[in-house]
């Protein structure tokens, strides 16, 4: 896979991870599975804890995003660490590539998705994907072309939770790069582009 070493220099968190101890909202919130492999709240979800309410109702979202999108798990998979990796989001792109290994993406293609969709050896609807993530992150739309192209392989409905997909992954970046979101143990460092 891509780079080996962190991104630059390590940088102080902004705010300190909560747990469920620290407000009784948050041990309701944490309790339905919130939680690293360690038992503890994972650095985004304890960070977001900081607001109990906000993160109630963008969990709502988030929830459906990534486990009730009418996508295939791999291209959902593609199109957020896309979005990581175009947002610089050391702590985004290196927890999807855990998951995207579990969907049975090969770190191969883990490594095309840095290039982008120019990269050597893509298929045709890997290729399309990641222009639909550029196109969110550089124009906030994607084009005629791409969107025409989107149709050939997906349903109305797939193609807005492509859009769904990556804006809220732009949001998730940008709370994890300001509150400087330290990675959860067994989440690979990677080389962000500067």
């Amino acid at each position: 896979m891509t780079a080996s070493g962190p991104s630059e220099p390590a940088r102080t968190p902004r705010l300190p991870v909560l747990g469920p101890d620290d407000d009784p909202r948050l041990a309701e919130l944490f309790a339905k599975g919130l939680n690293g492999s360690d038992g503890r709240p994972l650095n985004i979800f304890g960070t977001l804890g900081h607001h109990p309410d906000l993160l109630r109702r963008w969990l709502v979202f988030a929830t459906h995003v990534l486990s009730k999108s009418t996508l295939p798990a791999r291209d959902r998979e593609l199109l957020i660490l896309r979005t990581g990796w175009n947002c610089r989001s050391r702590y985004e792109f290196g927890q999807h590539v855990v998951i995207a290994r579990d969907c049975g993406i090969s770190d191969a293609e883990i490594d095309r998705v840095t290039v982008g969709p120019h990269a050597a050896g893509l298929d045709e609807l890997d290729r399309l994907l990641l222009t639909a993530a550029d196109e969110l992150h550089t124009r906030s739309a994607l084009s005629d072309a791409t969107w025409a192209a989107l149709g050939e392989h997906y349903s109305t409905e797939q193609v807005l939770d492509l859009i769904a997909t990556v804006g809220n992954y732009h949001l998730v970046a940008m709370f994890l790069n300001s509150a400087r979101v330290e990675l959860d143990d067994g989440v690979p460092d990677v080389t962000m582009p500067s």
